[in-house]
């Protein structure tokens, strides 16, 4: 008996779904589809008008890795590291005074020839960060008369070998556990890169609008990473919505938070170097760019997970009311939020932790320490993408929900069989994996009267 239970049961798992169950799903796909199609023919076609032009002409910046002629950036390994007469302070030997007493790393040139003592910065010098077997850059200075300079001037690290090392190991990890979709996702990164440097960055370099330029890329970065990372189907769509809905309430929130609290973000050195480069450049504009782009990677994290969890708390109870459905998938959703919002606020606590360090040791009140120049870009950063990112949430619910109802169950129950997961248990209908699925749904139903 239970074995021609079962039989019927995978029998009718295996039926076409009814005409009128393709109906509603071919609605539902209609409905997004009049909702996305349009929004996306729109943006593109923003993106083309917004699209820079290329003319860096007006742009005058100074590099730091520019040298006069004779001087040279040069690439070497360090063999040893001591002290002893700082090279930059034989001027002051020859004139009949003292040498000074610094760091200096004995390097063998990439070119080849003997070791020479390239002087090393005190900050650097200090910390003991340049140790023998290094690679570095240096200034070459040998070849011109330089003064009260040293001939040889550390620069920097090579950081390649360990950089690239990273950046595979991360490829290999993310590939190894999501597979194909990993590989996806990762390929999708390198598009929005992409975006971001071809299309954003310029435009700003330009001076494009600042609120068209981020919200336009980053919704064209949020087309190509969903679909491509999860495919095309219902469920992506709705993250997409949400995505898109989040989107605009960030760009809304910078476009007054730039303005009111006055982030001008002139106590950057590197901010004073644009300043000076270009009369088309607006710091303010740089920042609001960058509020709006900053949550795009939770706020993405965020609305797929609803979607998925509206999708699979479908699947286990099919008959679940909308309602029911809705608030079941927000418990997960406040988790969700809880988690995201401490991640967004430790992440920018430790990109700018030397800057909390310093402002701590002033001795001012908390408020006015959390609402300086130093800080009030990251306070307000972390702010915006939160409520952006909270707002999402019920909202990508809801239109999962909804999304989900029109579709309907995936195949069609004959008469008088049960038609939910739970109800299947009692009717012996289900295979032995499914009726523990079952159970654990029964089993996981919390009390009436619960917070929902």
């Amino acid at each position: 008996m239970g074995s021609s239970h079962l039989h019927a049961a995978r029998t009718d798992e295996r039926s076409e779904p009814s005409a009128s169950v393709m109906a509603t799903r071919k609605r539902a796909t209609l409905l997004l589809s009049a909702l996305l199609v349009p929004l996306g023919v729109l943006t593109l076609v923003a993106m083309v008008l917004l699209w820079p032009s290329g003319d860096r002409s007006s742009l005058t910046v100074a590099s730091p890795y520019a040298t006069a002629e004779g001087v040279s950036f040069d690439r070497g390994t360090v063999r040893e590291v001591g002290r002893g007469d700082c090279p930059s302070s034989q001027a002051t030997v020859d004139a009949g005074g003292t040498a000074s007493t610094c760091t200096i790393a004995y390097t063998q040139p990439a070119a080849g020839g003997g070791l020479i003592p390239v002087e090393v910065t005190p900050e650097l010098a200090k910390a003991g960060s340049v140790e023998a077997g290094d690679e570095i850059r240096y200034l070459d200075l040998s070849a011109v008369g330089q003064g009260a300079a040293a001939p040889y001037v550390f620069v920097d690290f090579v950081r390649s070998v360990p950089i690239v090392a990273l950046a595979v190991g991360y490829a290999v990890v993310v590939i190894a556990v999501a597979r194909w979709r990993g590989l996806r996702a990762i390929l999708g990164l390198v598009g929005a890169l992409a975006i971001l440097a071809w299309f954003v960055l310029p435009g700003l370099v330009e001076g494009r609008p600042p609120l068209l330029l981020g919200l336009v890329g980053s919704v064209v970065i949020m087309y190509g990473v969903l679909y491509f990372a999860h495919g095309v189907s219902a469920r992506t769509s709705t993250a997409l919505l949400g995505t898109v809905f989040g989107l605009g309430v960030t760009a809304l929130l910078a476009a007054w938070a730039t303005d009111a609290a006055h982030l001008t973000g002139v106590g950057d050195e590197n901010a004073y170097t644009l300043v000076n480069a270009s009369d088309e450049l607006s710091i303010s504009s740089i920042i609001l760019c960058g509020l709006i782009i900053s949550g795009l990677g939770v706020l993405n994290d965020v609305t797929i997970t609803q979607s998925s969890s509206v999708w699979e708390l479908h699947e286990l109870a099919p008959d679940t009311p909308a309602r029911r459905l809705f608030t079941s998938a927000m418990r997960i959703g406040r988790d969700h939020i809880a988690s995201t919002v401490y991640t967004i606020a430790f992440a920018y606590a430790g990109a700018a932790l030397p800057v909390l360090i310093l402002v701590s040791l002033y001795d001012r009140a908390l408020l006015d320490t959390l609402t300086s120049g130093e800080l009030a870009e990251e306070v307000v950063r972390t702010l915006v993408g939160s409520i952006g990112l909270v707002l999402a949430v019920p909202l990508t619910t809801l239109v999962a929900v909804l999304v989900v109802k029109a579709v309907g169950p995936r195949t069609v129950a004959p008469a008088g069989s049960a038609t939910s997961p739970a109800a299947a248990v009692g009717a012996g209908t289900l295979a032995p994996g499914q009726r523990l699925v079952a159970l654990g749904e029964r089993r996981s139903r919390r009390p009436a009267g619960e917070d929902a």
